[in-house]
């Protein structure tokens, strides 16, 4: 499932290229997906395409609830 606020589709790769992002990613600490973002991230800023800045990613665990 995708992360709130993410939008999800279906990506066909070659499966050497997949292997290729398994290796970088790992090389990393990231997920192939987070390694896909940030290579079309690199690749769009090479080309001067500007990205909006979106919320910063949620880390560590959620705030417990006071019970009411």
């Amino acid at each position: 499932m995708a992360s709130p606020g993410k939008k999800a589709f279906a990506l066909r790769l070659d499966p050497a290229l997949h292997q290729a992002l398994e290796r970088t990613a790992a090389a990393d600490f990231r997920s192939v997906n987070a390694q896909v973002e940030v290579l079309l991230r690199e690749a769009l800023a090479r080309r001067g395409v500007r990205i909006e800045a979106g919320e910063p990613a949620r880390r560590g665990r959620p705030s417990k609830k006071e019970p009411e």
